[in-house]
């Protein structure tokens, strides 16, 4: 039987990466945020304290200079949450680039020189 607890922390992840999406691509008015910002995966604790936030930036001027905006718009971003998502607490936000695109595709591109040879 699956445990009820890690059904309603998936579901309210999955919320919160799409609220963060939302917000991100529609109410961010920071200069520092350029390129296209996607929100990959939101894991929240338990007690809904904290939130990590994966996002995969593309086209940005400067990767560090887009987290930095990211970073500096939490407060707001944390805000539109709350009006979003009722929910006793609301977590703040920490962001962390996820890089497991690059990754990927730095795997697929060894294995196709594998291949080759």
């Amino acid at each position: 039987m699956p445990n009820k607890n890690n059904n309603r922390q998936g579901r309210i992840d999955e919320e919160f990466k799409k609220e963060l999406s939302q917000i991100i691509s529609f109410e961010l008015k920071e200069p520092k945020i350029t390129g296209m910002v996607s929100v990959t995966r939101v894991k929240v604790t338990p007690d809904l304290k904290y939130a990590k936030v994966w996002v995969s930036i593309l086209n940005a001027k400067s990767n560090e200079e887009t987290l930095e905006g990211l970073k500096k718009t939490a407060g707001f971003m944390r805000t539109e949450l709350a009006k979003r998502i009722n929910l006793r607490n609301t977590p703040e936000l920490s962001f962390v680039i996820d890089d497991s695109l690059e990754y990927g595709a730095r795997i697929d591109s060894i294995l196709k020189d594998i291949n080759k040879g």
